[in-house]
C-alpha cells in the first residue's frame, strides 16, 4: 500500500455536484407532484382515506402546506409508514406584527433580573455610604478625622518652629543692633 494511503476518492468514480437551480426544480416538482395527489384524493371523495395529512390540508391549505412540505422531506426509511406525534416537538409558530403585544408587561430572564437587583443593591450601598450608615464610610470618616488631628498638630508644631526661629532672628538681630549702637 503507497506511504500516503489510498489516493483519489469514491473508486474511481467522478464526484457529481448538484446545481442550485436543480435542487430548485426538483423541490418544485415533489410539490406540484403534492398537489396532484391532493387534487386526487379530494375527488374521490371519500375523505375516510385515514390520512390525518390530508384532512389537515384540506382545513388549513396555505399555512399547513409550507410545513407539511417541511416536514415530508425530512422523513426517511420507515418514518414515512409510521404516524408518529413528538410531544416534545413544538412547531414554530410565526407571529405577524400586528399580533405582537408590545404593550404588556415584558418578563425579564433570570440573567436581568439579577443584573437589575445588583445595580439597585449598588445605588443603595453608595447612598448609605455617602450618609456615613455604613462601616466602611463609618472606618473611612475615622481614618479621616486621624489624619486630620495629625496634619493640624504638625501645622501647629510648624508654626511653632517658625515662630520661634523668627524669635530667634529678631532677637540675633537685636544683640547686633545693640553690639553696634555701643
Amino acid at each position: 500500500m503507497p506511504k500516503g494511503g489510498r489516493k483519489g476518492g469514491h473508486k474511481g468514480r467522478a464526484r457529481q455536484y448538484t446545481s442550485p437551480e436543480e435542487i430548485d426544480a426538483q423541490l418544485q416538482a415533489e410539490k406540484q407532484k403534492a398537489r396532484e395527489e391532493e387534487e386526487q384524493g379530494e375527488e374521490g371523495g371519500d375523505g375516510a382515506t385515514g390520512d390525518p395529512k390530508k384532512e389537515k390540508k384540506s382545513l388549513d391549505s396555505e399555512e399547513s402546506e409550507d410545513e407539511e412540505d417541511d416536514y415530508q422531506q425530512k422523513r426517511k426509511g420507515v418514518e414515512g409508514l409510521i404516524d408518529i406525534e413528538n410531544p416534545n416537538r413544538v412547531a414554530q409558530t410565526t407571529k405577524k406584527v400586528t399580533q405582537l403585544d408590545l404593550d404588556g408587561p415584558k418578563e425579564l430572564s433570570r440573567r436581568e433580573r439579577e443584573e437589575i437587583e445588583k445595580q439597585k443593591a449598588k445605588e443603595r450601598y453608595m447612598k448609605m455610604h455617602l450618609a456615613g450608615k455604613t462601616e466602611q464610610a463609618k472606618a473611612d470618616l475615622a481614618r479621616l478625622a486621624i489624619i486630620r488631628k495629625q496634619r493640624e498638630e504638625a501645622a501647629r508644631k510648624k508654626e511653632e518652629e517658625r515662630k520661634a526661629k523668627d524669635d530667634a532672628t529678631l532677637s540675633g538681630k537685636r544683640m547686633q543692633s545693640l553690639s553696634l549702637n555701643k
